[in-house]
């Protein structure tokens, strides 16, 4: 968003008052300093050690000043008996302007020594110095010293206070001030709105409506606007539209983008889309505010057809558009698309340093082509944290732990300090491999060695990693320990390794915490019910399904979808509804007999229904995942790798199937399910049969 900078009120030729230029005769520099050469002689210098000589010190340290020298501008200081108001103006500005506290410090201490008596202008420039460079301490000390304060005096030091989070400090200066203009209220707003307080920036907004003072601007508006949408709040927003309207402010760029982005927060995306569309001058800024809200909308075909006029359109994206494009891309694994905006970004040109060349390597890794996301990542000079934790994550998903690993211990090398995300996918990398013991190392080490404060995300992982191993007491022992609550993450992974292990108690005590932390997810009755089901106990199944539809949870229908040839087919468990669906079923009768002739058996363990064996097998033979492989086997040509997508964790029996399968066909077969990719090849798994 962009902010309304600081206008001083009074022309600065009359704030160089009398006051301004008078000395106390008590502590005038007595000494006249003599100096014969300034500066070296040579061409840069000569000029301005001739106009220090000629006592014009004034345009000296103009030049200095401009050329960025402005310590040696500050030590002119010392060669000048008398330093004039505008002379110690022009330096407070470009220390501003550099943002060198050092610098204006030692202005400062000048002023003091010799006696100058600053007026209001040059109090309020020191203020303004001390505030933007970090030392709120010192504006605050100069603004209590000074005998009289105006609306900019105020201003500053409500805006330093805002813009570095402190809003109670400003809030307190705000309701002190003897008199407000749009930018007392912008700033106080807008503050509130960047400290995710945004109802309190809408109560302040609605009491300047009251006021009827003052009439709002654009960045008043644009703040309150933010606010809406962080709420969020559509009717306070619509009101606000309307108010624009009859204002006559609907001209403005900054209004549109942000009426734009507070339609799309609040979930009425044709209404942002009518705002976008009615902009004038559409800057890069606002395509990927539109293209953004569409993917997080869930919307991708409109998010994914919009940027396409994008690129046909002469504006060129920015690093942001393309991270968010390729996010998606990462999110509904369309690696297709991915590929051309690579292609795009490449021929255009990109910053190799960007976070757009960080979210390729996400994206590659997200889509299966780990191989690739590698290569990505070799090619950027320096990787940030986020591509070094994708490419941790992406081999961890790949069943490549002890890859993983390796580029966990270079990061380290590299003298780049992981976060909390980073060892996720480090702890990740240990659970998919069951490497217990060097697990518990780096989750020791987050706290010990690496003085990281351990999230809810690490006690999950830890807890699943030993719950898979079937170390239930250690992982008891972690959960009562923990100095933090218990989320559905951390119960949801316990309940995962009581049903490897058949834990029927344990799973009990996690299913129940569960019931009460989100009693509307399928997931904990239907793995509960499997855990039953395994022991043979249908009374508890019928008990679970009982509760199920008391509580009308519905059972989350597993989904599988492949791409060929730029469409989407889209499989559940038993679908009859594909158009090939006659040719897709007789290949699966004929694999499915080849397939037993080499030793495949149908795990039924998990076959919630208490049918017979034989209808138990025939539920299984049509998976969705199962149906999605063979109509990839069917519509590619023979060697050509299959890649599928499910929407939950594939079954221990379409896991075992696929093995046999990628054998007799001699293709490499990608699952990609909630939890992680599955290559098989030649009858094994990347996962070793561990997930």
């Amino acid at each position: 968003m962009k902010f309304l900078s600081l206008k001083v009120s009074h022309y600065a030729a009359l704030l160089f008052s009398k006051r301004d230029l008078s000395f106390s005769p008590k502590t005038q520099l007595s000494k006249p300093l003599i100096q014969k050469t300034f500066f070296k002689s040579n061409s840069k210098d000569g000029l301005i050690s001739r106009l220090c000589e000629d006592k014009k010190y004034k345009e000296a340290i103009d030049i200095l000043c401009d050329q960025k020298r402005l310590r040696e501008a500050v030590q002119l200081l010392n060669h000048i008996q008398r330093p004039s108001a505008l002379i110690y103006s022009t330096l407070l500005q470009c220390c501003l302007k550099e943002r060198d506290l050092e610098q204006g410090r030692r202005v400062h201490d000048h002023i003091r020594a010799s006696g100058f008596v600053p007026g209001l202008f040059i109090f309020n420039r020191f203020i303004d110095v001390y505030a933007k460079c970090g030392s709120l301490g010192d504006a605050q000390k100069m603004f209590d010293e000074m005998p009289d304060k105006d609306l900019c005096s105020w201003n500053t030091m409500i805006s330093g206070y805002a813009k570095v989070g402190q809003v109670d400090e400003a809030r307190r200066l705000f309701d002190e001030m003897p008199e407000r203009d749009n930018f007392s209220w912008s700033a106080m707003i807008s503050g509130y709105v960047r400290q995710d307080r945004p109802r309190e920036a809408l109560d302040l907004y609605r009491m300047m409506q009251k006021s009827q003072t003052f009439k709002s601007n654009k960045f008043t508006l644009s703040s309150a606007l933010a606010a809406s949408a962080a709420v969020p709040c559509l009717r306070t927003g619509k009101e606000i539209h309307g108010y624009i309207m009859r204002t006559g402010l609907d001209s403005d760029e900054v209004v549109w983008s942000a009426l734009m982005d507070m339609y799309g927060k609040c979930g009425s995306i044709e209404e942002a889309r009518r705002v976008f569309e009615k902009m004038g001058n559409r800057d890069v800024v606002s395509w990927t505010a539109m293209i953004d809200r569409y993917f997080e909308d869930g919307r991708r075909e409109e998010g994914f057809s919009l940027f396409s006029e994008l690129m046909s359109s002469g504006i060129r994206p920015n690093e942001f558009t393309y991270a968010g494009v390729l996010n998606a891309c990462a999110d509904h694994a369309a690696e297709d698309l991915g590929k051309q905006v690579h292609g795009y970004m490449t021929r255009l040109g990109f910053d190799p340093f960007s976070f757009a060349a960080s979210a390729l390597v996400h994206m590659y890794s997200k889509c299966g082509n780990i191989e690739t996301a590698k290569r990505v990542f070799k090619g950027m000079p320096k990787p940030d944290l986020v591509s070094w934790t994708s490419l941790i994550v992406g081999y961890a998903q790949h069943g490549q732990p002890n890859k993983a690993l390796q580029i966990f211990e270079l990061l380290l090398k590299s003298g780049i300090k992981p976060d909390h995300v980073t060892f996720v996918g480090v702890l990740s990398a240990c659970t998919h491999a069951g490497i217990v013991d060097k697990g518990l190392e780096y989750f020791h080490s987050i706290k010990s060695k690496h003085k990281l404060n351990r999230t809810a995300d690490h006690y999950a992982c830890i807890v699943d990693l030993l719950a898979r191993a079937g170390r239930f007491e250690e992982a008891e022992k972690i959960i009562n320990d923990m100095p933090i609550k218990p989320d559905k993450f951390l119960w949801a992974s316990l309940l995962g390794g009581c049903r490897i292990h058949g834990n029927i108690e344990l799973a009990k005590r996690a299913a129940e915490a569960l019931f009460v932390i989100e009693p509307e997810n399928p997931a904990t009755y239907v793995t509960l019910a499997n855990i039953y089901a395994t022991a043979g106990m249908w009374s508890e199944v019928a008990k679970v399904r009982k509760t199920m539809d008391e509580r009308r949870v519905v059972k989350k229908p597993g989904l599988s979808w492949i791409e060929i040839k730029r469409e989407m087919h889209v499989f559940t468990v038993g679908d009859m509804s594909h158009p090939k669906y006659n040719v897709i079923h007789e290949f699966l009768k004929k694999i499915s007999k080849r397939i037993r002739e080499e030793g495949y058996v149908p795990d039924t363990n998990f076959v919630l229904h208490d049918v017979e064996e034989e209808q138990k097998e025939q539920n299984l033979s049509y998976h969705s995942e199962k149906l999605a492989v063979a109509f990839g086997i069917i519509s590619t040509p023979p060697g050509t790798p299959v890649k599928v997508f499910k929407n939950l964790r594939t079954c221990v029996d379409c896991h075992t199937a696929i093995k046999f399968v990628s054998k007799l066909v001699k293709r490499k077969i990608i699952v990609r399910d909630s939890n992680r990719f599955h290559c098989f090849e030649n009858g094994s798994c990347s996962c070793g049969d561990y997930w």
